[in-house]
């Protein structure tokens, strides 16, 4: 049987609009499934939208809306950002679906069956964004949220508590046998440290909110948004395809994608109400960073550093896109990003590098040798240089590094431009007597070209997807990324350049 591999990235609050940091995590995610169904596996990608909570309800309230009437227009603009990015998503899920609620309902009397749960009257700094109470030591000075940095307020309500202080040592055990549990290593040392420092209880249930999903053992309440949709990464496989439960298919899920915002949620309390629910814990959770504005500070429509991505879809496209926001900032960190940068990527790499390599190539296949790739061997320094290349970008992907795999297929993209230089076909279709060398050229720029593009595929889909048919070469299993031995002697087409340049 195939590798199931289940990807998963959080869900987004439906009470905003689509953002640069939706689309980013989104393509991340998107990169990994697409690669691993090159790969044969058996793949399940899940995204969607959190509806509930107090943030949602405020939201509404101060559009004069009810919350689903908020949640459903939201809703619908995520689901059509989807195809808009070239998402292949297999699933959208919702947090106000019925199957969503009952399952919420299902696993959490679970938890409350399991003795994990008890009423006690909770008092502490909440945010209202965030929809979260902070300890003492993440306040920022002036009695601040130190992610959306607004004021917290003081609040104290009766509800039920889940037990997450009597889950420290499992979580201690779970991370010391897990290294890569939370990856990269500085947001599992992260983790790890706010373990070490002593887990209090927390909310799992709110008494003065209407809308969530009820507590079944007590319909006052209404569960703590997190814990709703937290579970969504769970509950989703039971109803995902109509009429069959894929649980036992893809859980645990093998990648958490999540922002480095919402880490602790993911990586203390999502394990400890895993294991309060007797379920596997997954495999790994990969925390990326903020996306900056060019100037280096947080984006903010005020300070007017927002880069917005439809504007650089209708610019330079959506393949454009996601290749910049996966190679100009290092996945799993901090970074700034720009139009400028977008400009200078696209027209670097995007149209010189990469788009004129393809165009070359083809081009001089078709005006050299009639449009028929020479079946002859390539050559062998090449063919070594290529050798272990999906290998490695099979490695680096399983760790879910995006960026770094991406940086190693540049490399061989600007070594096929090199060796164009060093070869210079056009001299050598001046002489009849270096038949055999422009042959071995052009089999050779076909094969590192067309491998390369393959390799590409799950980052620019679209242009490559064009190319390889141009190629004479359509197949994009991972099985075709190696590089050949001889050329195919396939029939190639020329073709408009795949990223044109542009007057801006």
């Amino acid at each position: 049987m195939a590798m199931s591999f289940y990807v998963t990235t959080p869900i987004y609050y439906v009470n905003a609009q689509p953002h640069l940091g939706h689309a980013y995590t989104t393509i991340a995610a998107d990169v990994l499934a697409r690669h691993m169904r090159q790969r044969g596996a058996d793949v399940f990608f899940l995204t969607g939208t959190d509806e509930h909570g107090e943030p949602v309800a405020d939201a509404a309230r101060a559009q004069g809306l009810e919350p689903q009437q908020l949640a459903d227009r939201n809703a619908a603009r995520f689901q059509a950002l989807m195809p808009q990015l070239s998402i292949s998503n297999d699933f959208f899920i919702r947090t106000s679906d019925a199957q969503h609620k009952a399952k919420v309902q299902e696993v959490l009397q679970r938890v409350y069956d399991n003795g994990h749960v008890y009423k006690g009257l909770y008092e502490g700094w909440y945010c209202p964004r965030c929809a979260d109470f902070k300890v003492e030591n993440e306040i920022l000075e002036g009695n601040r949220c130190p992610i959306h940095e607004i004021e917290l307020t003081r609040e104290s309500e009766e509800n039920y508590f889940f037990r997450l202080s009597a889950f420290q040592p499992k979580l201690e055990q779970l991370y010391a046998e897990r290294p890569d549990f939370v990856v990269p290593a500085r947001h599992y040392n992260e983790a790890s440290a706010f373990i070490a420092q002593g887990l209090q209880d927390i909310s799992l249930s709110r008494a003065r909110l209407s809308w969530g999903v009820p507590v079944p053992w007590d319909p006052t309440h209404v569960f703590y948004v997190w814990f709703d949709a937290l579970l969504n990464y769970y509950t989703a496989l039971s109803y995902a395809r109509p009429g069959e439960d894929l649980t036992g298919r893809y859980w645990p899920a093998t990648f958490h994608i999540i922002g480095k915002d919402i880490l602790k949620f993911h990586t203390i309390f999502w394990p400890a109400l895993l294991i309060a629910a007797d379920l596997p814990v997954p495999e790994h959770v990969f925390v990326h960073g903020f996306l900056l504005g060019a100037d280096g500070r947080k984006m903010s429509k005020s300070l007017g550093n927002v880069l917005d991505p439809f504007e650089v879809m209708q610019q330079f496209g959506t393949d454009a896109l996601r290749f910049y926001l996966l190679r100009d900032v290092a996945f799993g960190g901090d970074g700034a990003v720009g139009m400028d940068a977008v400009t200078a990527r696209y027209d670097a790499e995007l149209a010189n590098e990469y788009g004129n390599l393809a165009s070359r190539t083809l081009a001089m296949i078709a005006r050299y040798r009639d449009g028929a790739v020479p079946s002859v061997a390539t050559d062998p320094a090449l063919l070594a240089e290529f050798a272990e290349l999906p290998r490695e970008v099979a490695e680096m992907l399983d760790r879910a590094e995006a960026t770094q795999a991406l940086e190693l297929i540049w490399q061989r993209v600007r070594r096929l431009n090199r060796y164009v230089e060093e070869r210079a076909p056009w001299q050598l279709a001046r002489e009849p007597s270096e038949a055999d060398q422009l042959d071995q050229t052009l089999a050779s720029l076909h094969e590192g070209v067309r491998a390369l593009t393959v390799l590409l595929h799950p980052y620019i889909p679209g242009a490559t997807d064009t190319l390889l048919v141009a190629c004479g070469a359509p197949a994009r299993d991972y099985g075709a990324a190696a590089f050949a031995a001889a050329g195919s002697g396939a029939r190639v087409h020329t073709i408009a350049p795949l990223f044109p340049k542009r007057d801006r």
